[in-house]
């Protein structure tokens, strides 16, 4: 189901931190000076190919959602280097960055959430381009929403234009929301689990939806999902993170027939069988993620882990290459 990938980088991380303060009453400030932080992303580093889509897995606090707002500059990192295009956008103003704005889109979990409730459709898709100054006229800015409605198979988008959000169903609005998206031609989106809150019998077609444009635009895709099998069939490589790491990084095929790290088996065996017949061959993990302000020591999944041994609890394992374009974060394989 992906779409061409070519060698071209689009995107390049290096040990990206994003740690939000944590405030404290004014008791707790007397008994501890030591500042405390949530450490939800905590040292990622990876690219992203012109024309790729690339999945973030991981349970819920896992960081993934986070990851994708820094990379758009939604929020500032703490740390560490973005290269969009070969150029550092780590530290630029808001100013300096909004040529790049046109560039750089994202698609929201909810759509009723994110399409505001006052504005008409026509005028939620015709934002980005006001902002931006992509449109001669009026005229113009009109046949620009009409496209991208048509490209999402909101039609006849004259029927459309007037309406309010609340006036369409949840796959409309998603649809709308994704037109907004692709509206300017964006060469990197980021789509943070954008079928998660639809109706199972929608999901297929706005995911198939999104794969067209992608391939009609060459376009790079970060889509951010719990749900690793879904990733294998909508995505070139899969990233699985926790508690703020990589832990596993690689094709997706690879990533999901062959899983090498505990963490990904772990997410493998807990996708639902159809079939009532079969049995369980590994354990799904038990227990919650810890808190991301006080973290494990070592390697980080270590208080789940069924082969955890001592070198884990005090050993940080790094991101290696065990084979070609497959990296895993695990002492089992250093």
């Amino acid at each position: 189901m992906p779409g061409h990938v070519d060698s071209e980088e689009v995107l390049k991380i290096e040990d990206l931190r994003k740690w939000y303060p944590l405030r404290r009453g004014f008791f707790e400030t007397l008994l501890s000076r030591d500042e405390l932080n949530v450490k939800a992303v905590d040292g990622i580093s990876f690219t992203v190919r012109k024309g790729e889509v690339l999945a973030l897995a991981g349970e819920s606090g896992s960081g993934k959602t986070t990851t994708g707002k820094v990379l758009l500059r939604l929020v500032k990192p703490t740390s560490g280097s973005i290269f969009f295009q070969g150029k550092d956008i780590t530290k630029l103003s808001e100013k300096e960055l909004k040529p790049l704005r046109r560039e750089m889109q994202i698609v929201f979990q909810d759509p009723f959430e994110s399409l505001n409730p006052r504005m008409t459709i026509k005028e939620i898709v015709a934002e980005p381009i006001r902002v931006q100054h992509a449109s001669a006229n009026e005229a113009e800015l009109e046949e620009m929403v009409k496209k991208a409605l048509s490209d999402v198979e909101v039609v006849p988008p004259e029927e459309f234009l007037y309406r309010f959000p609340h006036e369409l169903s949840g796959g409309q609005r998603q649809r709308v929301a994704v037109a907004r998206a692709f509206v300017l031609g964006p060469s990197f989106i980021v789509a943070d689990e954008p079928v998660s809150m639809l109706d199972v019998s929608i999901r297929a077609e706005i995911l198939n939806l999104m794969v067209d444009l992608v391939k009609k635009s060459s376009a790079s895709i970060i889509y951010i999902t719990h749900d690793i099998a879904l990733a294998k069939h909508i995505s070139d490589r899969i990233g699985v993170m926790y508690l703020g790491k990589m832990m596993e990084m690689g094709g997706s095929q690879t990533i999901v027939d062959l899983p090498l790290h505990p963490y990904t088996q772990a997410l493998i065996a807990a996708v639902p069988v159809p079939d009532p017949e079969s049995k369980r061959t590994q354990n799904v993990i038990s227990g919650e993620i810890p808190s991301p302000v006080f973290p494990p020591s070592g390697c980080r999944f270590h208080t789940r882990c069924p082969y955890a041994h001592t070198r884990c609890t005090k050993e940080e394992p790094a991101l290696v290459e065990v084979e070609k374009d497959h990296y895993v974060a695990c002492h089992l394989y250093t």
